[in-house]
């Protein structure tokens, strides 16, 4: 447990632990600095694929002082959560959803005290809640550049890259080296292997999480889903496109879902992409982020 001067918040580093016995490393920090948000909730902030939890830990440090306790984490197979070498890390993209963001929720559950937390989400974190059995602990999702990464609801241009770059690309460079080389290619942290091939095939299906559950009905929660969905994308975001976002948000048909389009001259910003909402560089955009948490449920 790491301790901070009296005018920052609290920040420990914790253990979770999966049902199937996997140990993940997160930090958790509790509300800070007397203000109170409009929702006590707590606040499960999930990683983007490929994205440590540390780059969100500014952002989690500022939410926490707007009165929120609030989780993140390593997915299996990154950042503190790899254990021993990335190419022989067995993790699927589907454990991450699972496992991972299940165990995170219930610990989070438990430490709090809460009933229902809220559900922060960058990207793929915010894209499998469908795949969670314990989901009635989630009062409100809001994601952030979360859509279904369809390659065909992406603009023409970046459809043929990113298609070339996750089925030919990393298949290629797994075989050659056991693992995804994402950092050689600019798509964040290297990545367990069929982490990285079920990313690729779920692109190319588009539905995204439905892919993991075909013919699973007893493992497939995105009928059930009833809660508010929230979806922020930038309009310079090549990946979360307004087709893209509306391709997730049809596999949630029960959810009461609102998207926004946030364009960056809005806030003073040349841009924002899929990646730059959490940099300090971007703090003009984080109180849309909490207001967008604490909208009554």
């Amino acid at each position: 447990m790491s301790t901070s001067s009296s005018t920052q918040p609290v920040m420990g580093s914790v253990d979770l632990v999966c049902q199937d016995g996997v140990q993940l490393k997160g930090h958790f920090l509790p509300a800070f600095g007397g203000r109170q948000a409009p929702t006590e909730r707590p606040v499960l902030l999930c990683p983007a694929t490929g994205v440590r939890q540390h780059f969100y830990l500014r952002f989690a440090a500022w939410l926490a002082e707007q009165g929120h306790d609030v989780l993140v984490f390593d997915y299996r197979g990154i950042g503190l959560s790899l254990q021993g070498r990335l190419k022989d890390c067995r993790a699927t993209l589907v454990e991450w959803g699972q496992q991972d963001q299940v165990a995170a929720l219930d610990w989070l559950v438990r430490r709090t005290g809460q009933e229902q937390v809220l559900l922060l989400g960058h990207s793929a974190g915010g894209q499998m809640i469908g795949l969670l059995p314990n989901h009635r602990h989630i009062a409100r999702v809001v994601g952030v550049a979360t859509s279904t990464g369809w390659f065909r609801g992406m603009r023409p241009g970046f459809r043929f890259t990113a298609r070339a770059v996750l089925r030919g690309v990393i298949p290629l460079g797994i075989r050659l080296k056991g693992y995804a080389p994402c950092s050689k290619v600019g798509l964040g942290e290297d990545l367990p292997a069929a982490v990285a091939l079920q990313w690729g095939q779920w692109c190319a299906a588009g539905g995204y999480a439905t892919n993991a559950v075909k013919g699973r009905p007893q493992q497939d929660f995105h009928a059930d889903i009833r809660i508010p969905i929230t979806v922020l994308h930038a309009t310079d975001d090549d990946i979360a496109t307004p087709a893209n976002v509306a391709d997730l948000m049809r596999t949630y048909p029960a959810a009461r879902r609102q998207v926004r389009h946030v364009a960056p001259r809005d806030h003073g910003l040349k841009a924002i992409g899929h990646i730059d909402w959490f940099r300090t560089s971007h703090q003009a955009l984080w109180p849309l982020l909490a207001q967008a948490l604490c909208e009554p449920v």
